[in-house]
């Protein structure tokens, strides 16, 4: 044993973050989290992770999943688990929530982030590809949020948040499609959480603006098919954010975290836009 005093050089803000280990407020938590394999469902997977919580990733990209349940798996003392899940299909829903209950347990947090944004002219919009952006973006977040509620309702703690968009907030030309779904998602998130208001489970949208993933790639070559530079492209994306700049994923993510918290517990039935003042 050292008897005689120690000078401690003093520690640098790195050195002490480094020593300092991270909280971990969801430790033990089950979250389960739909197309967690790649853009703002991998971000938010990762924030959720860092966080403490057992992971389920569910899509139907069976190889991506496996990519970032092994990036997820380096990340700390957590279980991570993968299912293939069609949010087209009830019985795969079904059946994807019970293989995700018998890996990891009861499910703590859902977050329903997967969606389709179909771009077309109303007068060229097929009717089967309105349905089926209902269908993903509405009826999936629906049959999921009764899937686990009684999880939670058990646990004694729930947090369901549902991955809107600025566009369920105002509208868009040439997706009304995407436009109505997010709008219905966010009157569900608004009806289910005073539903639930006076038990442990909040129900919270997120309404990203335009945002740094693929689909954003996939707009700007769309706009650049116009005869346009990619960066004039981006400024056609970019041109109703104030702060003039696309979203980055785990921005959207840290606001996710953040709902998923246990000292959230008075924030329910909010839409939290995270899109540099486009909507207010």
């Amino acid at each position: 044993m050292q008897t005689a005093k120690a000078t401690k050089s003093p520690k640098s803000p790195t050195s002490m973050d480094e020593a300092t280990p991270l909280p971990r407020p969801l430790a033990g938590r089950h979250a389960l989290i739909t197309g967690g394999n790649r853009g703002i469902g991998a971000a938010i997977a990762t924030e959720l992770a860092d966080l403490g919580a057992n992971i389920t990733l569910v899509a139907r990209d069976e190889a991506a999943l496996e990519t970032q349940r092994e990036a997820l798996s380096q990340r700390g003392d957590i279980a991570v688990a993968t299912h293939r899940m069609d949010l087209r299909d009830p019985d795969s829903i079904a059946q994807g929530v019970a293989a995700a209950r018998d890996s990891q347990g009861p499910i703590a947090i859902l977050i329903n982030n997967a969606g389709v944004a179909p771009a077309a002219p109303l007068a060229k919009l097929a009717l089967e590809c309105w349905r089926e952006t209902f269908d993903i973006n509405v009826q999936a977040a629906f049959l999921l949020c009764q899937a686990v509620q009684d999880d939670m309702q058990d646990l004694g703690f729930g947090r369901m948040v549902n991955l809107a968009s600025t566009a369920g907030l105002r509208g868009y030309p040439y997706v009304a499609a995407y436009v109505a779904s997010k709008h219905a998602l966010i009157g569900l998130t608004r009806a289910l959480a005073l539903e639930l208001a006076k038990g442990p489970i909040t129900v919270n949208a997120v309404c990203p603006g335009y945002t740094e993933t693929e689909m954003a790639r996939n707009a700007i070559a769309n706009i650049q098919q116009s005869g346009k530079s990619e960066a004039e492209a981006r400024a056609v994306l970019t041109r109703g954010n104030p702060q003039g700049r696309l979203i980055q994923p785990d921005e959207v993510a840290a606001a996710v975290g953040w709902l998923c918290l246990p000292s959230s517990a008075a924030i329910t039935g909010q839409a939290i836009a995270v899109a540099g003042g486009e909507v207010m």
